[in-house]
């Protein structure tokens, strides 16, 4: 397990992940920064607690109101046929 320090509005915070995940939190981290500098620059100043607050408010209204996945006709018979074809490998 790796920790990975990740900077949010000039503050690390610290944090683990599985050992070749580093790159992955780090992009991550990048986005969520960028996210609550948004927030900040909108709303103006904020107490950590409450900018954290409000970051994981909008991160969670952002996920909730995006559109599901589609999948369609073709998508399907593509699983199904992988399927088959794990099924005839398996014997």
């Amino acid at each position: 397990m790796s920790v990975v320090s990740i900077p949010i509005v000039n503050k690390n915070y610290p944090m683990g992940c599985e050992d070749g995940q580093e790159g992955r939190l780090i992009e991550l981290g990048k986005m969520v920064d960028a996210r609550a500098r948004e927030i900040l620059d909108k709303i103006g100043p904020l107490p950590e607690n409450a900018l954290l607050a409000t970051l994981c408010i909008v991160l969670a209204d952002e996920i909730h109101n995006r559109p599901a996945p589609t999948v369609t006709d073709a998508d399907l018979r593509e699983i199904l046929a992988r399927i088959r074809e794990i099924k005839n490998k398996l014997g």
